[in-house]
């Protein structure tokens, strides 16, 4: 990556991997968002890759003192963006920020995934997604950190 690709503090141009990881956050987002409002009114979500969707979304793990789970993934993706799109414009501690809480994300993310394989026994397709986008996340920042992309 030259120079002119990468964002240095001040000088107007835009970070291309803290704006791909926002990009990722906003589809993050977009899928939290969808199953909370789901959640909220009580409607069934559609499976169509594969089953077990309801299984997961109506466990007792779908839920945090009566607030959805997804509602919690809703707020960390909306932080997550707002600290990548910050640091694409050049606050760099934005991004380490943004890295901080990616790892946390990535961590509760495998315990969810845990949950899903060993626990409840079933996979929710949008609840993969989330895990995806999550992953994606972790993997933009760590190759930003690597190299000469910082």
């Amino acid at each position: 990556m030259t120079d002119s690709e990468h964002v240095e503090i001040g000088t107007g141009a835009i970070a291309k991997l803290p704006l791909a990881a926002s990009i990722v956050a906003l589809v993050g987002l977009g899928d939290a968002g969808y199953l909370t409002i789901k959640h909220l009114t009580d409607e069934p979500v559609p499976c169509s890759m594969i089953t077990g969707c309801e299984t997961v979304l109506t466990s007792p793990y779908a839920e945090i003192g009566g607030i959805p789970l997804a509602a919690f993934g809703a707020a960390a993706y909306f932080v997550g963006f707002s600290l990548a799109i910050l640091a694409a414009f050049g606050n760099r501690m934005m991004w380490m920020l943004f890295g901080v809480q990616v790892v946390l994300m990535s961590l509760f993310t495998v315990w969810l995934l845990y949950l899903q394989a060993f626990v409840i026994g079933a996979f929710c397709q949008f609840c993969l997604l989330s895990a995806l986008t999550t992953f994606i996340m972790l993997g933009l920042f760590i190759v930003s950190r690597i190299g000469r992309f910082r």
